[in-house]
């Protein structure tokens, strides 16, 4: 492990970008960006479309180290180039930017008041490939509707079971059970899941290290013991829908929290904005998750 990926991971200041909108939310991805559903005929060209958005995004001046610590990618992404680089490799030494791949396979049905992972069948695979792609760390996203102990429980094994995993295989996981913003009992949820977390994370041995990646809690400061953890690198929160302006002000009132956020950071980018106009919005995006986060 490149040791200065983990220190900046554990010390440096600044968020996480997640780039990593997969199958299922790219259509969505796009079309936000401005790039209708027409504009192409199969898979192959939208992950073209959505490598250039990303690509874009990432070469901006905008896009740098002293705001961004790391970037969350999904495997097509991983496995594409930028300025004849691979996406990884341009983010650690263009950019000094830690990489993250996004190995999960989407969530299985509701049961229990939660949505699992699909089984990571590709696994061993896939943490292989990231390994030769020069990639830092994982992240599997599952999600928590109702306060199910049994159901939370379930999710946090899983979790926990597929980090063991990555820590074998000397990468660092983003364990990320997503607590739904619309729960109607989303602090009870919180509770619960909070309690399951930290059964795992005093479980770990002094070499097993995580980061959590959880929906921005309604009580301020709820994952502190969390944040403070030992085995546990850094807390970075998902936006989960809030838009930016609320995802910021909700992360403030954290302390040590920081961001992960996807939709809020490219929500006001689009595809017909000149270079001047994209660099512009996005450096203003940047800046105000980066003071949320610090």
């Amino acid at each position: 492990m490149q040791i200065n990926h983990f220190e900046k991971m554990k010390n440096g200041k600044g968020f996480i970008a997640a780039l990593d909108q997969s199958g299922g939310s790219t259509p969505k991805a796009l079309a936000a960006y401005g790039v209708s559903e027409n504009a192409y005929t199969s898979e192959d060209e939208m992950f073209d479309l959505v490598h250039e958005m990303r690509t874009r995004i990432i070469t901006s001046p905008a896009f740098d180290s002293d705001s961004i610590l790391g970037a969350i990618l999904f495997e097509q992404t991983m496995d594409s180039k930028i300025e004849g680089m691979y996406t990884a490799d341009y983010l650690a030494k263009k950019k000094g930017i830690v990489p993250f791949l996004k190995v999960d396979q989407g969530l299985a049905v509701e049961a229990n008041g939660v949505q699992m992972m699909k089984p990571l069948t590709e696994l061993d695979n896939i943490l292989k490939r990231a390994n030769e792609r020069h990639i830092f760390g994982t992240k599997m996203r599952s999600v928590i509707k109702e306060p199910n102990p049994e159901g939370i429980k379930a999710i946090v094994d899983q979790q926990f079971e597929i980090g063991k995993q990555t820590i074998a295989a000397g990468l660092v996981p983003i364990i990320e059970p997503e607590v739904d913003i619309n729960s109607p009992e989303k602090e009870k949820c919180e509770e619960i899941l909070n309690t399951e977390i930290l059964h795992h994370l005093n479980q770990l041995s002094e070499d097993e290290h995580v980061m959590l990646k959880l929906t921005i809690p309604t009580k301020a400061n709820k994952y502190k013991e969390l944040i403070n953890h030992p085995m546990v690198i850094r807390v970075v929160a998902l936006s989960g829908g809030y838009s930016t302006d609320v995802a910021n002000e909700k992360l403030k009132e954290n302390d040590g929290l920081i961001a992960s956020f996807s939709r809020a950071l490219s929500q006001d980018l689009n595809a017909n904005q000149t270079e001047t106009d994209f660099n512009a919005t996005l450096k203003k995006a940047v800046e105000s998750i980066y003071e949320a986060s610090i």
